[in-house]
């Protein structure tokens, strides 16, 4: 055999042998990002009528607030788009004490995490910690604190159903001295209009109602609770995990802190 035939049979059997050869492994596709929600709508519930979480700017016609700040801030982190419904308290409140089946992906309305609440839904890591106060008339004299709220029968007490402010003083006072609203906004007018004597709201709501209503509303100076407010999801929501996330990625950057003093000036 000559060197000529003996490199012929030598390429083919290199040639033969590298088609039989198994194609190099393809290289590991990149993991997909768990939190990147790939533009999906989350439908939001809130009362808009809870300032300054969340409500209506009389001046620019706006719906305005922390909670449309934050969660518009977590869709941008989690490349989600936020649409919010206007709904009524109650209607998130049948589904925190219900398992009912809710109209929304998650609720934001400064809403208090409670264990009661918990076996209906599933709230977010908290967002914020809020002390509850008797808010009252501005220069208010007949009463200092709860004690002295529930010793004197004559005075009457404003709170919607459904909110812990409403259990704190149906324990304090029963429920004959209280006269319920749907709305936060109108006990505050019920309270400067001098139909009620005094209601509970926690410092954040506090805050913003007496920027909206300068001179005529006060707070006393006793604790009467302090609460973790959250995130209302449908039990199992797959959103609850990207969301917490994100909202941790908010306090770690400042980004909270930033809108927490827009809403909440001079706030700790």
């Amino acid at each position: 055999m000559t060197r000529r035939t003996f490199l012929m049979i030598a390429g083919l059997a290199m040639f033969v042998a590298s088609c039989a050869a198994p194609a190099p492994a393809a290289a590991p596709a990149a993991a997909a990002n768990p939190n990147d929600l790939g533009g999906r709508e989350v439908v939001i519930a809130v009362e808009n009528a809870y300032p300054p979480f969340n409500y209506k700017d009389e001046k620019t016609g706006e719906n305005v607030g922390l909670d449309y700040d934050m969660v518009n801030d977590v869709c941008k982190r989690l490349n989600c788009k936020t649409k919010f419904v206007t709904t009524s308290w109650d209607a998130i409140v049948a589904v925190m004490e219900s398992k009912g089946k809710a109209e929304w992906d998650m609720a934001a309305d400064g809403i208090t995490i409670t264990p009661e609440r918990a076996k209906n839904v599933d709230f977010s890591d908290p967002v914020i910690n809020v002390a509850q106060r008797l808010l009252v008339r501005k220069g208010e004299s007949r009463f200092k604190t709860g004690a002295d709220f529930k010793a004197n029968a004559e005075l009457i007490f404003g709170a919607q159903p459904g909110t812990t402010n409403y259990v704190i003083m149906e324990k304090l006072v029963g429920k004959d001295r209280i006269q319920a609203y749907d709305q936060f906004g109108l006990i505050v007018q019920a309270l400067m209009n001098n139909d009620i004597d005094a209601t509970v709201m926690d410092d954040v709501a506090t805050s913003g109602n007496m920027q909206a209503n300068p001179d005529k509303l006060e707070t006393l100076s006793e604790v009467l609770a302090g609460e973790d407010l959250g995130f209302v999801f449908p039990q199992g929501s797959d959103l609850r995990a990207a969301f917490n996330k994100a909202l941790a990625d908010q306090k770690a950057d400042g980004t909270f802190d930033k809108l927490k003093e827009k809403w909440i000036p001079g706030s700790k």
